[in-house]
């Protein structure tokens, strides 16, 4: 049983950065991952970036060098930084946490990020 609460998406500019919180409860096995997934209009969801307890960290080809994924585990909290944004970032963001990288368990509702000028 997990609850994840995202917050911090907006509208930038390309270029622009933006930062992305997720605030996850529940058992220590199920949010051993906490990452972040998107949703573009017409288009499936895929796997942005993904950080597990001890550190370990997977990033998509698309946002590597742009993105960097952090989070506290005291707060049990996930960030997602995003930065030199371009149009093509414009999604909604979902949180998700799991057992291991690559296979989420578990989604929040989701943080629209739109990049436009």
């Amino acid at each position: 049983q997990v609850q994840l609460v995202e917050s911090g998406g907006g509208l930038v500019q390309p270029g622009g950065s933006l930062r992305l919180s997720c605030a996850a409860s529940g058992s220590s096995f199920s949010t051993n991952a906490l990452g972040w997934g998107r949703q573009a209009p017409g288009k499936q969801r895929e796997l942005v970036a993904t950080i597990t307890r001890n550190g370990s960290t997977d990033y998509a080809d698309a946002v590597k060098g742009r993105f960097t994924i952090s989070r506290d585990n005291n707060k049990n909290t996930v960030y997602l930084q995003m930065n030199n944004l371009k149009p093509e970032d414009t999604a909604v963001y979902y949180c998700n946490a799991g057992g291991r990288i690559g296979v989420p368990w578990f989604w929040g509702q989701g943080t629209q990020v739109t990049v436009s000028s």
